[in-house]
């Protein structure tokens, strides 16, 4: 258990270096403007900013604990932070020296109510890797565990000891420091701090939860039960708890190990290709996806032939599998939203900005001080430039154009109060991630093959709900025809006697509804377009090829939010 003076004296540090550069902030954003001097302020606003995200990752690296994933947080917020802090976080990696043995030990002895020997065969004194909120060791499991699981061979996470004392503090001191910010107008009329820090609490806590984790895997694994693609290592319960998750050893070919890969026969392009694949299958089927898919999170399993199936270009009978690791940070797509992506995938012919606009205030990514004139206006431009396009049209655009397009974008969403939904920002991290790892095990590697596939089966299934829905709408007009005799008698007699009643008809509404929807595939193309250029770019141009993939986002809402209004109204 910490020491109560070490993490008082924890919590004091993290509000004096907040403190510090909010005042600094105050000083140069809010005072010397009103004497006249922003353009003074404004001069050194990207070194200030630099030196600021510099001192955070110091901080981050000298106390661990929680203030890691607080770097790693802001470095994914490009929707609320300037680049200058996001690009200098963005190398901030969670590690951590291990805790000595003993501690861990005790650790493990005291969650399972076991001596160690009783509870595993053996276990490594020597960590396989450790981290701010845990560390890992390899293990073999008594003979009991080993029959029930089919292998011996184990991991065991355990969390550092104290941790939760430490995320206790870390968090106090979090929402103590969103309360001041909170306070400060250029803050709050851009971002909703204190529901950003809850949003961030929320996630930490989970990560900390090693039994949500280990449903997190079951869920999972459940989801490709009968993919014979991907791979998901069993929990052994009846060794796990809240900070003990015991796992079977999955180990095999590092993803990107491309050395390894050709060793064992197998083609790094197919490993691309059928990784992209299962990340597409996550993100538009299962609607559950794993949010931090990088190569020391997955795996290429060699199989044998017919013993269970692979993955890749092979099919079933390919001669491997992927095999996935770490479910802490899962991302989940509502069912609302991931109608909305199957939708945003069909070509658009309607364009309104302002509607796009109006749905992202709608759903709340939009504070209710945002001045969205100019937004409106490079929406629309956007979509008459843009909207009308095919995924082949679009490949063909000048990148020039592109970039120029974010460049407009990224001024905007900087200057409006814009803070994205996590499901959203867990997408793009996702997709970045995705268009990277197969970036890295295939130069070649082309993300418009993996996407067309989907939009294809997605085109097809939207034509035939759009079949459907027309079959609906003739019978409903049928019924109305074959109605409209006596519906005409009844407003006579109602004319006549001085009693009628003005309302909306059933016809008007369901033309309504057909309008909302044409207006609704306005951002199709748009989404797509982005998102998959964005994917393609960021290898060569880390922040253009973000900026595109965040800025999708923005369409994506739009058509989410339009079908959740129609069906209010409806």
């Amino acid at each position: 258990m910490p020491d109560v003076g070490a993490t008082r004296a924890r919590y004091r540090r993290i509000l004096r270096f907040a403190a510090r550069h909010l005042v600094s902030m105050w000083w140069f954003e809010i005072v010397l403007p009103r004497f006249g001097m922003a353009r003074l302020a404004a001069r050194g606003r990207g070194a200030r900013l630099t030196r600021l995200a510099r001192r955070f990752h110091a901080l981050a690296v000298d106390l661990g604990g929680l203030m890691i994933k607080v770097g790693q947080f802001m470095s994914s917020r490009l929707d609320v932070l300037p680049p200058e802090i996001t690009r200098e976080l963005e190398g901030l990696q969670d590690e951590a020296p291990p805790v000595p043995f003993g501690p861990i030990r005790d650790a493990i002895e005291q969650e399972l109510g076991m001596p160690l020997e009783r509870a595993y065969a053996s276990i490594e004194a020597e960590p396989l890797a450790a981290a701010s909120l845990g560390q890992a060791h390899r293990a073999t499991l008594t003979a009991q565990d080993a029959a029930d699981l089919g292998s011996a061979e184990a991991v065991v996470k355990v969390q550092r000891p104290g941790i939760q004392a430490i995320v206790d503090v870390d968090l106090a001191a979090l929402r103590r420091v969103g309360g001041w910010m909170s306070r400060v107008r250029l803050v709050s009329d851009r971002v909703d701090m204190p529901a950003l820090v809850e949003e961030f609490a929320q996630t930490s806590l989970e990560e900390i939860d090693y039994l949500h984790e280990a449903a997190n895997a079951e869920r999972f694994a459940a989801d490709f039960a009968d993919d014979p693609r991907v791979a998901v290592p069993q929990v052994v319960w009846e060794r796990t708890t809240r900070r003990v998750l015991t796992l079977a050893d999955v180990t095999a070919i590092k993803l990107t190990d491309l050395d390894g890969l050709r060793a064992a026969g197998i083609d790094p392009s197919e490993v691309a290709h059928a990784f992209a694949a299962v990340m597409f299958d996550q993100l538009f089927v299962n609607g559950f996806f794993h949010a931090d898919p990088h190569p020391g999170n997955l795996f290429v399993t060699p199989v044998e032939r017919g013993g269970g199936g692979g993955a890749g270009g092979g099919g079933a009978d390919a001669p491997w599998r992927l095999t996935f690791i770490d479910f802490g940070m899962m991302g989940e797509v509502p069912a609302s939203t991931r109608r909305g992506l199957r939708t945003l995938l069909i070509a658009a012919a309607a364009r309104d900005g302002r509607g796009l606009v109006e749905a992202i205030r709608e759903v709340g990514a939009l504070l209710p001080s945002a001045d969205t004139a100019e937004l409106e206006r490079a929406m629309t431009g956007a979509f008459a430039r843009f909207g009308g396009m095919g995924f082949a049209e679009l490949r063909e655009v000048d990148p020039r154009e592109f970039r120029e397009f974010a460049l407009e974008f990224e001024e905007l969403m900087r200057s409006l109060p814009f803070q994205l939904p996590e499901h959203f920002l867990l997408i793009i991290r996702a997709m970045s991630l995705t268009s990277g790892v197969c970036s890295s095990l295939d130069p070649q590697f082309n993300l418009w093959d993996a996407v067309e596939p989907y939009a294809g089966r997605m085109l097809r299934d939207e034509r035939g709900s759009i079949a459907r829905a027309a079959v609906d709408e003739a019978v409903s007009l049928a019924r109305l025809a074959v109605g409209l005799p006596r519906r005409f008698d009844t407003l006579a007699t109602r004319l006549e006697e001085g009693r009628l009643a003005v309302s909306s008809p059933a016809l008007e509404r369901r033309v309504a509804r057909l309008e909302r929807t044409a207006a609704r595939v306005v951002s199709a193309v748009l989404f797509a377009g982005l998102l998959v250029a964005g994917a393609l770019v960021r290898p060569d141009d880390e922040g253009f090829g973000t900026a595109l993939m965040v800025v999708s986002v923005m369409p994506l809402l739009h058509a989410v939010l339009a079908g959740l209004g129609s069906r209010r109204r409806d």
